[in-house]
């Protein structure tokens, strides 16, 4: 069996031109003829900070480049066209292909929520720093800009376990959700290392899991 060689084909400053998926496709037959099998390409969805993501604050799973959302129609690397059309340059040239999907967060929420939640430390998340009270969190995300296309599905404060704002009290802490708990089989990094950034999601609810099962 031939070993396999991936080239990771992004990094964290790369111009914001949105012409990132054009060059990949017009490299792809240089890149197989280098020696790689394969080629790892950057989120390809809508995050919240617009062309100005790198990938990593999801948005909109199933906006690619294709809606008017944060600001901009293409991502920043480029649009959903210029993005299969990559992908099909790849795969012809001989590559693999392996995006990378980010699903432990959203963020960039398009309402706010009323949510019971308690604060804990952001050096351990076991520690509560705080009672329970009723935080302002923006967790409701409705896609205005995408209108139900592909998917029609609006995302609650129940699909997630906690938050890092409270938009109240405008206090930056982790609120874990009342009646919800971290996922438990993760590093015990920061006492639990289950919550990153943003809404992150609750893996436990039928629904949420539903949701990335499409």
């Amino acid at each position: 069996m031939m070993p396999e060689t991936i080239l990771q084909a992004f990094e964290w400053y790369l111009p914001n031109d949105g012409q990132h998926w054009v060059r990949l496709t017009q490299m792809a037959k240089k890149i197989k003829h280098m020696g790689f099998t394969a080629v790892w390409l950057p989120p390809a969805d809508k995050c919240a900070a617009g062309v100005d993501d790198v990938g990593y604050g999801t948005y909109d799973l199933y906006d690619l480049g294709e809606f008017d959302q944060k600001g901009t129609v293409r991502t920043k690397y480029g649009t959903k066209d210029e993005y299969l059309a990559c992908i099909k340059a790849l795969h012809e040239a001989g590559l693999k292909v392996y995006p990378d999907i980010v699903v432990d967060h959203f963020m960039g929420a398009d309402e706010a929520e009323n949510v019971k939640a308690k604060s804990y430390s952001f050096d351990d998340r076991l520690k509560p720093t705080g009672k329970t009270e009723e935080i302002k969190a923006w967790t409701k995300f409705t896609f205005p800009g995408r209108q139900g296309k592909y998917n029609d599905y609006t995302w609650h404060w129940q699909n997630f376990t906690g938050i890092d704002y409270d938009g109240r009290s405008k206090n930056h802490a982790i609120y874990k959700f009342h009646t919800k708990e971290w996922e438990p089989q993760v590093d015990s990094e920061n006492g639990n290392f289950d919550y990153l950034m943003g809404c992150d999601l609750d893996m436990s609810n039928p629904e949420t899991k539903a949701q990335l099962d499409k």
